[in-house]
């Protein structure tokens, strides 16, 4: 059997490494791990990990010797870095050629035409449309032409338990939360495609893929100048409903975005009916799910690519898909079907244990993700975890090439830019809220290999700033022992002090920044990062954050980064509105914050909310708010009352104020006031109690408003009453 390229790379990549470490490379010198570990105490003690709890390890592969370590057998959320931990069990467990396997059976041979057609899954994480149109055509080489009867799904391998412990934690249809199923396909998610109409006004276009009976679509979305919309997905059984709302602009090309689906296996059954049609297979009955018979006769098995490769799709990219989707193969084929989560941790437990030398309950793991709050491990674990695996050759390779790489690829693609830690450091991260983790393997420009783990947990302030102290970390490890001193790798990678400049220069440089900013160009993708990392002025920031998403709306980087930058206070956003009188333009940095708003992003909403409570002096901005208010109101309606509850009381009644402008004009059937009658007939009395308050507050506001009275909703779900209007509230579109 030849051996693929890809398997050539990772082992040339590791001999390298023993060679580089055993040809006589200097031993690390006592004043260069001094510099190093002053250079780590010294990012420690003056970023915001200073206040946060943090657990740290550094620790050299060459002598085995502890260069730093800060509470390193403190216990903490790691976030996805427990991927690290269900990778290593499952390279071990199954080995790194293991192939997941599909199976197509009917109950008899296949002379043109079946009875049922029965499909088996077995856990396999990555079949895509493309395979799937691949095993539909070698079922018709194989002869088949015509199914009599009904597509049946058989995905028994698993229990029916979808969502792992911890995804409990958070509600929404996001791609991140998808479900676990034996039967899945696309990672369980789906690609919702918007395009305008060809003029103002006309409905747009929205298009699935893949193209599925499983989704049914209720097309809200039309045609305008601004780009405000909505995507939601409602839990359904046998199908599933795309809801669009909002307004796309014709300039700004299609927009895509994923989304969970619910029912892995009848995703998987109308899509593979959808694909056989295609290549001229007919299937007369419905898509159902069921058991293969265990007389069935093997018409087509179809295999994955082998688990080094998968183990890559989950770990550079973080999917949570494919790593609890490996919990539960562990416990399908170690313990045997169906497989569970619980069956699946206890073979995690059980290598640490036996082979790792990490004792049963010195850590908590209850998903192989890392989602939400649901784990808990130390920095000196996940050290002893990488040092294992680094020492277990016939799988170190496989494991190593499964992060990423810094400056490089994956979710470290654009960290670490201008240092020595780019293509040498490998690292899995892992992000929730006020949660970062960064661990993983360096070999610095001296020769000496370390291996790390940082742990942060409830840190104050932005998570931009906590992620650029990891960063300082990592290039300081990678600039050790060279010519470049630690500290000046560390200083590089700091923000530079915030200098607040003048209106005039303000001005002048948001002006520079808002005519070389250009929708959808990425291009200018490596340029808008550079200058945001070098620019001191907070404002500034904000507008090259702005111009950053707009350059690639899709990127989540992008998307963080912008948010990261943006505040409500006046050093930013009270700064901007008077950039923007003085410039004659609408407040410059708002667009994206809107936009995420109105897609339902709790952040952005609650930083709308704060904005909303800042604009209590400048009618233009409040006219601003007030109308992306409005539009968040038709197109996330459910996520803005959860917002507003959260808000503070404060920042809430300017909220509302502002709202109630547009709220005029609403009909009986808006979102908004369905949303709101749904939280009155909430089984949770806070809810309850909530929904009413702001009834009552809506109410009010509008009549001080002098406008019409609305009464916006009763627990009996009556229609809201809006009384005839003395004046016509303004309802321009804005932001």
């Amino acid at each position: 059997m030849r051996p693929r390229l890809g398997d050539l790379v990772s082992l040339s990549t590791f001999l390298l490494c023993l060679a580089v470490s055993s040809s006589g490379a200097a031993a690390p010198s006592k004043e260069g791990r001094e510099a190093l570990k002053k250079s780590l105490a010294n990012v420690l003690a003056q970023t915001p990990l200073s206040g946060a709890r943090a657990s740290i390890q550094v620790q050299s592969l060459d002598d085995g010797a502890i260069v730093f370590a800060q509470d390193a057998d403190d216990l903490l959320n790691p976030a996805s870095n427990v991927k690290l931990f269900t990778a290593a069990a499952a390279l071990v467990r199954l080995g790194p050629e293991h192939r997941f396997e599909t199976e197509f059976l009917s109950d008899r041979e296949p002379g043109g035409r079946v009875p049922v057609l029965y499909v088996r899954g077995k856990g396999d994480p990555s079949l895509s449309t493309e395979r799937l149109y691949y095993i539909a055509g070698e079922l018709y080489h194989a002869g088949l032409r015509e199914v009599l009867g009904d597509l049946v799904v058989d995905d028994g391998w698993f229990d029916g338990q979808r969502l792992a412990p911890g995804f409990d934690q958070e509600v929404g249809d996001r791609a991140y939360l998808a479900p676990c199923g034996a039967l899945s396909l696309n990672w369980n998610a789906v690609a919702i495609y918007l395009r305008a109409g060809d003029r103002s006004g006309a409905r747009a276009h929205v298009e699935i893929e893949p193209a599925s009976d499983y989704f049914s679509v209720d097309n809200q979305l039309v045609t305008a100048a601004l780009r405000r919309f909505s995507v939601t997905l409602e839990p359904g059984h046998e199908k599933q409903k795309v809801v669009v709302r909002g307004t796309v602009p014709a300039e700004r090309g299609v927009l895509t975005l994923w989304k969970k689906i619910d029912e892995p296996a009848l995703y998987f059954g109308h899509t593979l009916r959808r694909l056989l049609a295609e290549r001229g297979i007919k299937v007369r009955g419905r898509v159902r799910m069921g058991t293969a018979p265990d007389n069935a006769r093997l018409l087509y098995v179809a295999q994955s690519e082998t688990l080094d490769l998968i183990l890559k799709r989950m770990n550079k990219v973080s999917s949570n898909f494919i790593a609890e989707q490996l919990i539960k193969t562990l416990g399908a084929e170690i313990k045997g079907p169906p497989g569970t989560f619980s069956n699946g941790i206890e073979v995690v437990e059980d290598f640490l244990h036996r082979e790792v030398g990490i004792a049963r309950g010195s850590y908590v793991m209850r998903n192989g993700s890392g989602l939400n709050d649901a784990n808990r491990f130390s920095a000196s674990q996940i050290s002893r975890l990488l040092r294992f695996m680094y020492q277990r050759f016939p799988l170190a390779p496989e494991y190593l090439s499964s992060m990423g790489i810094a400056g490089k690829d994956g979710t470290l693609k654009y960290r670490f830019e201008g240092s020595e830690a780019v293509g040498r450091l490998r690292g899995k991260t892992g992000t929730l809220e006020n949660i970062a983790a960064l661990s993983g393997y360096v070999q610095s420009i001296g020769g000496e290999k370390f291996v790390f783990a940082v742990l942060v947990n409830d840190y104050l302030g932005k998570s931009v700033s906590v992620l650029q102290a990891l960063d300082a970390m990592g290039a300081a490890m990678a600039a050790s022992g060279g010519s470049r001193d630690p500290a000046r790798a560390v200083a590089a990678m700091m923000s530079p002090e915030a200098a607040i400049g003048t209106l005039e220069e303000v001005a002048s440089r948001v002006r520079t920044y808002l005519s070389i900013a250009r929708p959808r160009d990425r291009k200018s993708g490596a340029f808008l990062r550079t200058a945001w990392r070098s620019e001191g002025d907070p404002a500034v920031r904000a507008v090259i954050a702005e111009a950053l998403y707009e350059s690639d709306p899709g990127d989540y980087a992008a998307a963080r980064m912008y948010l990261d930058s943006f505040s409500a206070d006046d050093v930013v956003y009270g700064r901007l509105c008077r950039v923007g009188v003085a410039l004659g333009v609408d407040v410059p940095g708002l667009s994206p914050l809107f936009e995420l708003a109105a897609q339902g992003n709790p952040e952005a909403l609650g930083q709308l909310l704060r904005v909303a409570g800042a604009s209590k002096d400048g009618e233009k901005p409040r006219k601003l708010v007030g109308n992306a208010l409005t539009e968040i109101s038709r197109t996330a309606p459910e996520a803005l009352l959860a917002a507003l509850r959260a808000a503070g009381s404060s920042e809430r009644e300017e909220a509302v104020g502002l709202l109630v402008r547009g709220l005029a004009t609403a009909d009986a059937d808006h979102p908004l006031w369905s949303a709101l009658r749904k939280m009155l007939g909430s089984a949770d009395a806070a809810s309850v109690s909530f929904a009413k308050q702001l009834e009552q507050m809506i109410s009010q506001k509008s009549a001080s408003e002098k406008g019409p009275a609305i009464q916006p909703a009763t627990a009996t779900g009556t229609a809201p009453v809006i009384a005839p209007a003395t004046a016509k509230p303004e309802i321009r579109p804005g932001g």
